[in-house]
C-alpha cells in the first residue's frame, strides 16, 4: 500500500504543474497533494492488478481520481457548505486562498481531471477510454456525489422537524421526493441516498475504472461494485463515529459539527453503540464479498481492518 501511494504521489505531482494563472493552479495542486491515506486512487490500482491488469495503465485514471476526490473536499470545505477551516491537519484551500479562489479551483479540477486520464492513457484504446469517462461522469455529477452532497445539505434539522410517515408515502425535501416502502422509514432511506452517492460512489468509481483497464468481465464488474457500495457505506459511518468520539489531532479537521448543525448521520439517527455494531457487520459482509468471489487482496483486507472500530 505504501508502494502505491509513493507512486500515486510521484505521479500527482507530475501531472500537476504549476501554470499561468499560477494562482488557480496553486490552489488546485494544494489540496490535491495534502498528505493523506490516497484511499480511492490505491483501491483503483488494486483493483486492475487484483484482476490481471498493468497497475501502470490505472495511473492516470487514479491520480484523477484523487483530484475529484479533492474538488469535493474543497467545496464540502466551503463557507457555504460545511464551513471548514481545517482539513488533513492543515488550513483548508479557501481559508488559504480565499473563497473564490478555492471556488474556482474546485471547479477547475472537475474538468482537469478527465483530462489527465485521456492525454496519458492512449493505449488504452478509444472503446476502454469512453467506459471509463463514463464512469467517471456518471459518479462526479448529479447523479452522483453532487446528488449526495445535495441532499445532505437538504436534510439538515432534519431529525429535529420530521417524523416518520406512512408506508408508501413519498417524502418531500426541497422537491427531491424519496419514496419509502412497507419496511422503510423516511429517514434511514435519505441516510441510505446520502451514503451511496456522497461517499460509496467515488469508491465504486476507482474500483470499477480499474476494473475496467484489466478487462474485467460484467460479473466481476458486478462483484466488485457490490463490494465497493459495502465498504463506502461502512467507511461513512466509521467517519461518523469518529466525529463523535476522535480528536482533531487523529482526524485532523474540526470534530463534532455534524451533530452541531444537526445534519443526518449514522449516529445522530442510530445512537453510538448500533452504529459500531453495523459498521462492524457490513465490514464482515465486505470480507465475505472477497472470499465468496475468490478476490485476493491483502491491500483490502488491511483497509478494512483500518476501518473497523471496536
Amino acid at each position: 500500500m505504501n508502494k502505491y501511494i509513493e507512486i500515486i504521489d510521484q505521479k500527482l505531482d507530475e501531472f500537476m504543474p504549476i501554470c499561468y494563472p499560477q494562482k488557480i493552479f496553486k490552489a488546485m495542486k494544494y489540496t490535491v497533494t495534502l498528505p493523506g491515506k490516497r484511499l480511492r486512487p490505491v483501491m483503483c490500482l488494486e483493483a486492475c492488478r487484483m484482476f490481471g491488469g498493468n497497475i501502470e495503465d490505472a495511473i492516470p485514471t487514479a491520480c484523477a481520481i484523487e483530484m475529484l476526490h479533492a474538488q469535493t473536499l474543497i467545496h464540502d470545505d466551503l463557507p457555504c457548505m460545511d464551513n471548514d477551516m481545517y482539513r488533513r491537519g492543515k488550513l483548508t484551500n479557501h481559508m488559504v486562498f480565499g473563497e473564490a479562489e478555492a471556488l474556482l479551483a474546485g471547479d477547475a479540477l472537475l474538468t482537469f481531471a478527465p483530462q489527465v486520464i485521456l492525454n496519458n492513457s492512449q493505449k488504452l484504446g478509444a472503446e476502454k477510454l469512453i467506459k471509463i469517462m463514463e464512469e467517471y461522469f456518471l459518479r462526479a455529477g448529479a447523479h452522483g456525489v453532487i446528488a449526495g452532497q445535495a441532499v445532505d445539505i437538504q436534510s439538515e434539522k432534519l431529525l429535529q422537524r420530521s417524523t416518520c410517515v406512512a408506508p408508501g408515502q413519498a417524502v418531500d425535501i426541497e422537491s427531491e421526493k424519496f419514496e419509502v416502502t412497507e419496511d422503510d422509514e423516511q429517514l434511514p432511506g435519505i441516510l441510505d441516498y446520502i451514503h451511496t452517492h456522497k461517499t460509496a460512489d467515488l469508491f465504486k468509481l476507482a474500483l470499477r475504472t480499474g476494473a475496467i483497464i484489466a478487462d474485467a468481465t460484467d460479473e466481476q464488474l458486478e462483484e466488485i461494485t457490490e463490494f465497493g457500495q459495502t465498504m463506502g457505506v461502512a467507511f461513512q459511518i466509521a467517519d461518523d463515529i469518529l466525529d463523535v468520539t476522535s480528536t482533531f489531532e487523529e482526524m485532523g479537521k474540526t470534530l463534532g459539527k455534524d451533530e452541531a448543525a444537526g445534519k443526518l448521520t449514522y449516529v445522530n439517527l442510530y445512537g453510538l453503540e448500533k452504529s459500531k455494531k453495523d459498521l462492524n457487520e457490513l465490514l464482515d459482509k465486505c470480507f465475505d464479498i472477497l472470499k465468496r468471489n475468490n478476490l485476493q487482496s491483502e491491500i483490502f483486507e488491511q483497509i478494512l481492518n483500518k476501518i473497523r472500530i471496536s
